[in-house]
């Protein structure tokens, strides 16, 4: 069985304060004996000691499926492969989980006249995609992308829109079976909104899932003019989810020497998450050992988007039409989704640690991408090293002088953008990045984010607390439960400043 004091002594370490020094050196804890699942039956996987499992209402293990341990399962046909329906802590009669979307705040509203009634204001929103880089987009209610819609399956929904906006709008509630008149289709549905001037929508909501709204006037929507709008069902989902979290990938066209999107651009430069770009997005982070949901929604312009998460498979078990049948559910660890499209994938987070989680285009993984030729438009910028190699390229140095090994063509040396210190602190401000590795945001860009799965009692270090946490504690320790610690080396130095070579 586990070594519970070995347990209440790594406790008693994180409570003094002395996480990274204890993670580099005490090694790594495995269970002696096999540990029983809560049926007594002896797990296939053995246990980091450091793992507690009060729930007596779930079990460790499925089938040969860990919830604490990566692993496939014992049956590719069984319900329990890959975790697919092994069930999160939270029971169904707790209702549904609530919805997060970092970043993102949620739109109150009143009952009136048997209605929810909400008041969304389409207008010119200031949206800051990284530190002291503030964007001039559209949105709703002061945000880019507008505030979270969020009700119940069955009730009836009233939604005045104020147009604040230069331009006539109007606004579609993407995906919903209602009445004509309130689809918002511009012109074919309704008149325009006239700038100044408000719209009320309102409908009974039958469906369940996966919703949002927008502007149906093309360049407002390249503006960034859209918003969740999510209905829980009536009965919970089985098997029921602990998180459920929500992500809008979008693109923007924005010059080095604009704060305004080129809505008629076929090129885009700017990637946000939520509104924001890496290493500003919000990391995702979750307990180990509780199922998560994710729905994704591409509201690029023009491009698709690949989303890998690292360290993890998961389940496709939704699109934006409906809840796919269990029997029809895919799993992968990358799933494509193109313009308008939404996906939801549910995975159980059995592998400690800070994990990627990013769209896999190239060029979606940078911030404020401009032409390959000639220097960044940005501060400590020179164009000297250009002008002396003007009718061939330049040559490339590296170590190897052997032609036959030479890299053909010229790679661009990407040059970094200013990260001032005002930049990291405010990237390091966050209570959901405390612990990770000192120079974690150099790998984090563009449409990117991280996932972080914690042990309990650090989830609750990071974010149930204001403790102070060393850069790269939390991952040590990570590494010191569940990785090798005796060839882990910890960054060896903060994120590069100015130019990067």
């Amino acid at each position: 069985m586990a070594d519970h004091s070995h347990q209440s002594g790594r406790r008693e370490f994180l409570k003094q304060g002395t996480l990274a020094a204890v993670a580099l050196s005490a090694g790594k804890a495995v269970a002696e004996e096999p540990i029983e699942n809560n049926n007594g039956q002896k797990l296939l996987h053995p246990l980091p000691t450091s793992i507690q499992h009060p729930y007596k209402h779930v079990g460790i293990e499925y089938d040969g499926f860990s919830r604490y341990v990566p692993s496939r399962g014992n049956d590719p046909d069984g319900n329990y492969y890959l975790g697919k329906l092994v069930p999160g802590f939270r029971k169904a009669e707790d209702g549904p989980a609530p919805f997060e979307a970092p970043d993102l705040k949620k739109l109150p509203w009143e009952m009136k006249n048997g209605a929810k009634e909400f008041h969304l204001v389409a207008q010119q929103v200031e949206r800051e995609f990284l530190p002291g880089y503030k964007m001039v987009v559209w949105g709703f209610n002061g945000s880019m992308p507008g505030p979270t819609i969020e009700v119940n399956q069955g009730d009836r929904v009233r939604i005045v829109v104020h147009n604040d906006l230069p331009e006539a709008t109007s606004v579609h509630w993407h995906g919903f079976e209602l009445p004509v008149q309130q689809d918002g289709a511009a012109t074919l549905t309704q008149n325009m909104i006239p700038p100044g001037q408000e719209f009320v929508y309102e409908f009974d909501v039958h469906e369940e899932g996966t919703f949002y709204y927008h502007t149906h006037v093309a360049m407002q929507e390249t503006m960034g003019m859209v918003g969740w709008f999510i209905v829980h069902p009536r009965k919970v989902f089985d098997p029921p989810v602990d998180r459920d979290i929500g992500l809008i990938f979008q693109n923007f066209a924005i010059l080095p020497n604009q704060v305004v999107n080129d809505s008629w651009s076929m090129d885009w430069n700017w990637h946000t998450i939520n509104g924001r770009s890496g290493p500003y997005t919000t990391p995702l982070v979750v307990r180990h050992g509780e199922r998560v949901r994710v729905r994704l929604l591409d509201f690029a312009p023009v491009q698709h988007h690949p989303i890998h998460l690292h360290g993890h498979t998961f389940w496709v078990t939704g699109h934006e039409g409906a809840r796919i049948p269990k029997s029809a559910w895919i799993p992968r660890n990358t799933e494509l989704i193109a313009v308008a499209q939404s996906s939801s994938f549910e995975f159980i987070a059995n592998n400690p640690g800070d994990w990627m989680f990013h769209c896999h285009m190239t060029h979606h993984m940078m911030n404020h991408m401009v032409q390959h030729v000639g220097p960044r438009m940005r501060d400590q910028q020179s164009v000297d090293e250009y002008l002396q190699n003007i009718d061939v390229r330049p040559e490339i140095s590296i170590p190897n002088t052997d032609s036959s090994l030479q890299t053909p063509g010229y790679p661009q040396g990407m040059k970094g953008m200013s990260m001032s210190e005002d930049f990291m602190k405010q990237i390091w401000s966050r209570r959901e990045v405390q612990g990770m590795r000192a120079n974690w945001p150099e790998s984090v860009k563009g449409l990117m984010t991280t996932l972080r799965v914690l042990p309990k009692d650090l989830y609750h270090k990071v974010m149930e607390t204001e403790e102070p946490i060393e850069k790269g504690g939390i991952f040590a320790e990570i590494v010191n439960r569940f990785g090798t610690p005796g060839s882990y080396k910890k960054a060896t130095m903060e994120m590069k400043r100015g130019k990067n070579e």
